[in-house]
């Protein structure tokens, strides 16, 4: 993998401790049923349960980063394929949740940024560069 499509990565899994962190501010895991789920999983404090939940996500993104990606292993591209189909459902996902709650942000500040293309860290012309880098294409 490219080393310009690897920080691409690095910055993605960047702007999800970003987003997490806003998450738990706004208390997602009071209003949203799926991450009262998860973080009911964990504990039953729910704000606890959702910040190691988090934690650990953005821990192994990292750790995903850190290692298979930089090292080359043949299992990179999958777990970049599957970060970036998560990432990108999660930032769909929080769009509709502002739709469906106008007024209340609950991490659609950061999730909008990253899918309009507003964000330092993230931005769509990026994008382009990580795809091709996974579909074996090599850019020019």
């Amino acid at each position: 993998m490219e080393h310009r499509a690897q920080l691409v990565f690095l910055f993605l899994i960047l702007a999800q401790g970003v987003h997490s962190i806003e998450e738990y501010v706004t208390k997602l895991y009071e209003v949203f049923a799926p991450a009262r789920f998860v973080s009911s999983l964990v504990s039953n404090d729910l704000g606890v349960g959702f910040l190691i939940f988090n934690v650990a996500l953005v821990t192994f993104g990292l750790w995903c980063w850190a290692v298979p990606v930089r090292s080359g292993w043949h299992a990179a591209r999958g777990l970049v394929w599957f970060w970036t189909i998560l990432e990108t459902g999660n930032g769909i996902g929080h769009l509709g949740l502002a739709l469906s709650l106008p007024g209340v942000g609950y991490g659609s500040v950061t999730a909008a940024r990253c899918v309009v293309g507003d964000s330092p860290v993230l931005r769509p012309s990026a994008l382009p560069l990580l795809i091709n880098d996974l579909s074996g294409v090599k850019s020019g």
